[in-house]
């Protein structure tokens, strides 16, 4: 979904002001750095996990909030100029539907319908919302035409930095990159409507933070990115950015144990092998649902193989203005997670 976000940006006016550049470094402070970072281009809350029913369903669900600032004169004294844009998504993911339910927003900032907190995480859109508390729980609410969630997220670890202490690159060039922090095994609370009838829901989610002002490099033409909760309390970030022939640009990622032992994932220690590939019957794209992903962790080999709870996961955008692209519940052997893979039904053109 983040790449709604990107693509978005691609419609508006060439000039632009001048942006941050991402740089290493830079040490994180929070709550601030839970809110918003107003002057860089771009930036989101991004929530994906596995929701359970009364009857012990599994289901995926996805959360995301978007910021991005568009190329106008920061001079413009208009109410009405749009400063800031926002944006948000909400999906299920049903097994016994066989396809996603998914509903947007969005609008300019301001006139407080559409606002960020610098602060800490307090975003409101429309009637969406996504609030971070005092004791550091997350309150999350969307309403669609199809479903609502009410949901309380609740960290039982500390902030996992990706990269070099948040300095996350994803690309040759230095500036390809972005400041990016991950909160995984959140436990999860709360209420899912469906046909007017609500059920309490239990689960595990996964929290990325990301803000950047370049990050794709320009060969890039998608990525896929995977983020695993796993059964001993482990978390595994894993991404590849691709070019036009399918090989890596970059790609990285990072593992924490249980205990805090963090490692981080150079582009060499990453290979994606595609294995099963399922094709769209509605976009004619075709993507590698079931991949298979080596990692190089402390100089051993770690394989996993990916299983998605179905097959079409695919999200078409297209009608808002975005891209067609797979993002959906999946699960590894010891643990579980979200799987993204953008670039597959036409190449994003950054």
């Amino acid at each position: 979904m983040r790449i709604l976000l990107l693509a978005l940006a691609l419609l508006l006016p060439a000039a632009a002001p001048t942006y941050p550049v991402v740089t290493p470094g830079k040490p994180f402070a929070f709550p601030r750095d839970h809110g918003a970072h107003p002057t860089f281009r771009t930036e989101w809350w991004y929530v994906t996990g596995w929701l359970k029913t009364p009857e012990g369903k599994d289901l995926g669900f996805q959360v995301t909030f978007f910021r991005t600032r568009p190329p106008t004169d920061p001079a413009n004294p208009s109410a009405f100029a749009p400063g800031q844009i926002l944006f948000a998504h909400a999906a299920l993911s049903d097994p016994a539907l066989g396809k996603l339910q998914h509903s947007q927003r969005i609008a300019r900032a301001g006139f407080g319908l559409a606002e960020t907190s610098a602060r800490t995480t307090d975003i409101v859109l429309d009637d969406w919302r996504m609030k971070r508390t005092p004791d550091g729980r997350i309150r999350t609410s969307i309403a669609g035409s199809e479903f609502a969630f009410e949901l309380t997220l609740t960290p039982s670890q500390p902030e996992l930095l990706q990269g070099d202490r948040g300095y996350s690159r994803k690309g040759p060039a230095p500036a390809d990159a972005s400041y990016y922090y991950t909160l995984p095994h959140l436990k999860l609370a709360g209420t899912l409507t469906r046909a007017g009838t609500p059920v309490t829901v239990t689960g595990q989610a996964w929290l990325d933070r990301e803000w950047s002002s370049n990050y794709l490099n320009p060969r890039a033409v998608g990525w896929d990115w995977l983020g695993l909760n796993m059964d001993d309390g482990s978390a595994l970030t894993l991404f590849r950015i691709r070019d036009a022939k399918g090989a890596a640009v970059w790609a990285g990622g990072s593992h924490r144990t249980r205990t805090g032992q963090q490692t981080t994932l150079a582009p060499s220690d990453v290979s994606f092998s595609p294995g099963r590939l399922w094709r769209s019957k509605a976009t004619g794209a075709s993507y590698p649902v079931a991949p298979t992903v080596t990692v190089m962790l402390r100089g051993k080999p770690l394989t996993l193989r990916i299983k998605p709870l179905f097959d079409n996961q695919e999200l078409d955008s297209r009608g808002g203005g975005g891209p067609v692209y797979w993002e959906g519940a999946v699960t590894v052997p010891g643990g579980r997670g979200y799987l993204e893979l953008t670039g597959y039904q036409s190449p994003l053109k950054m």
